[in-house]
């Protein structure tokens, strides 16, 4: 294994969600491959690459039919590949910056809306019925309060405790158990626990499952598993945020 290689791998993050980890994550340390090497090929320009590969996909989505639903699952897949890529870049270039990382969360966040706001379009072009588009649009909602309560109980907690965004960073650190290096048991072991991250239903989950229902055509099924997902962990999780501001109220602050 060159030092490249290895170098490369090191910049795939330790907690990647589920599709992402095993599937766009390594397709893009092998793009990257070539990729860090060309100089006007930047972090930026791959997360706009993404965005644009992923407007282009919602128009796929809301255009209909077999063919465009198919073109419109790869191009997710390459939207999400590139996705991953400018972070790995910027890492392994150690040129990452807190400006490319906000442009890189709000491209996502936009993305998941128009192409979940875009199936919903089709569902309804397809059964004539507002209900796909309700669902669509709860999902959506509620997918974007999962990040809205994430914001809201930051600010109160670094009001309260400026060192607050640093403890919790460095308690989400993970450490590297899988990948390059590693023997066959420790991967498959690694393999096996990544499949209960599928419950989570992030943006990782969102590539897998709406490709999938793009090519075999079962937009509705996607939206009311999407709906009712995002419904339960948008709720769960501004609670649980609440929670634990009241827990951290109750513990002294140390100066």
């Amino acid at each position: 294994m060159n030092d490249k290689l290895k170098r490369l791998w090191a910049t795939k993050t330790s907690d990647d969600e589920w599709w992402s980890s095993f599937v766009t994550a390594p397709l893009a340390i092998v793009a990257n491959y070539g990729a860090v090497d060309i100089p006007w090929i930047t972090p930026n320009r791959i997360t706009a690459a993404s965005f644009l590969v992923a407007i282009v996909a919602t128009f796929a989505i809301l255009v209909g039919g077999t063919a465009c639903f198919i073109a419109a699952a790869i191009l997710i897949h390459i939207s999400h590949v590139l996705d991953c890529m400018d972070g790995q870049m910027a890492r392994y270039r150690k040129v990452s910056s807190p400006v490319g990382s906000y442009y890189d969360r709000i491209t996502d966040q936009v993305q998941v809306t128009l192409w979940f706001g875009a199936a919903g379009f089709a569902a309804f072009a397809q059964t004539n019925s507002v209900t796909p588009v309700f669902l669509s649009l709860l999902g959506i909602a509620f997918y974007g309060l999962r990040g809205y309560a994430k914001y809201v109980a930051l600010e109160i907690e670094t009001g309260r405790n400026p060192d607050y965004p640093a403890q919790i960073a460095q308690m989400k650190q993970v450490q590297t158990t899988a990948g390059l290096g590693f023997g066959l048991k420790a991967n498959l072991a690694w393999f096996g626990r990544e499949q209960s991250k599928v419950l989570a239903f992030d943006e990782g989950v969102f590539i897998f499952m709406l490709s999938a229902a793009l090519i075999f055509d079962q937009l509705i099924p996607m939206l009311w598993v999407f709906a009712s997902s995002q419904v339960f962990w948008g709720l769960y999780k501004s609670w649980l945020r609440g929670k634990n501001i009241d827990e951290n109220l109750k513990v002294p602050t140390q100066k």
